[in-house]
This record gives C-alpha cells, sequence and structure tokens, in this order.
C-alpha cells in the first residue's frame, strides 16, 4: 500500500477507519452500535469531526481496545509524522490484561501489519486461549516466555520467535523476571 502523504494517516480518523476495518465492520454496523449516525461516524473517520470523550469511550468498547490507544501521545514533528516514533511517545495499546504492557511501534494502525512491543511480567499470564483472524510473528528480545498454540506449550527463551496463524493460543509467563517480545500482527488488530 503506497501512502502519498504519511502525515495524512497520523490522525485519529485514520485509526479509527483502519481498527473498524480490521474487525470487518461497515460504517452502518459500528454507528449503530454506537448509537450514532453513519454520516456522524464518517465524519470523524474523516477528521472532520472530533467525537467526545464518551464518545471515544463508546468506541474504544465497540473496537475491544482500550481508550488510552485512541489517544495521541506526544506531539511528534512534522518530519517525523507516519515515519518515527520515539521510544517515550509509543502509545499503549491492548486489553490490559495483568501483567501485560503493551505499546504501538508502529506510527499509526493504516498499514497492513501492526507491530507491537510486549512486556510479559514475571509471574503473568492470559487466562483463556486466544483466536483472532489473524497471522502474528513474535521474537523474544529478552526473558523467557511460554506460548501454548493450539493444543502443545513451547518454552522461548531470548532470540527465539514463533508464529501464530488464526490458532487458538495463550502466553504464559512463570519466570522471575519480564519478557520483553516485539509482536507483528497482520492485519492490524489494535
Amino acid at each position: 500500500m503506497k501512502i502519498d502523504n504519511p502525515a495524512q494517516t497520523q490522525t485519529l480518523g485514520a485509526d479509527l477507519r483502519a481498527l473498524r476495518k480490521a474487525r470487518g465492520l461497515t460504517l452502518a454496523e459500528l454507528a449503530e452500535g454506537l448509537g450514532r449516525s453513519v454520516g456522524w461516524l464518517s465524519q470523524v473517520e474523516r477528521d472532520k469531526s472530533e467525537p467526545g470523550i464518551s464518545d471515544l469511550r463508546h468506541m474504544a468498547v465497540a473496537l475491544d481496545v482500550s481508550v488510552s490507544s485512541l489517544f495521541r501521545q506526544d506531539a511528534v514533528p512534522v518530519q517525523e509524522q507516519g515515519y518515527i516514533v520515539r521510544a517515550g511517545a509509543r502509545r499503549p495499546i491492548g486489553s490490559r490484561e495483568a501483567g501485560l504492557v503493551e505499546e504501538l511501534l508502529s506510527p499509526d494502525l493504516t498499514d497492513d501489519f501492526e507491530m507491537v512491543h510486549s512486556t510479559f511480567e514475571a509471574g503473568s499470564q492470559i487466562a483463556r486461549p486466544v483466536t483472532r483472524p489473524t497471522q502474528e510473528v513474535g521474537y523474544v528480545v529478552s526473558g523467557k516466555l511460554d506460548i501454548w498454540i493450539n493444543g502443545t506449550t513451547h518454552a522461548l527463551d531470548a532470540g527465539d520467535s514463533f508464529r501464530v496463524r488464526g490458532e487458538p493460543y495463550r502466553w504464559m509467563n512463570p519466570y522471575d523476571q519480564p519478557a520483553v517480545v516485539i509482536w507483528v500482527i497482520a492485519p492490524p488488530v489494535y
């Protein structure tokens, strides 16, 4: 996908549109779920109208993301918009599972994939398997992590990588140190 002006994608509207499409929702379906008109939602996605805090909360629930992931963090210099994400300016994303901190490494959600920095705290785990219509690849930067994919548990060390293609999976960090994983997901889900 070619983006003529990456700065144009650095908007709330572009991210909302990408999230809506990643969930297979039409404008009409999401608007109905929000109790809003299609016209209003279309204007929000085109950055012609700004949603209020209450609207953002409802959108976060409807799109299964954290409210904080819909807010821009720091102002990005124009020449870096759509290209650079500084370490201190990453957006928090995800469902905020206990013991998991996720930050978006991609500049926005408008690409065919997203890149995520995940920190799994010592002793943390996800309770139930997750199944998503995605292809996901992870690389363990530091620590250790166990991942259960479609009935088989794999113990991963720093330097190991894995792939999940629409299968049910869960993660567990039964170890005494955090694990840091770089996760690439296509299509974007956050």
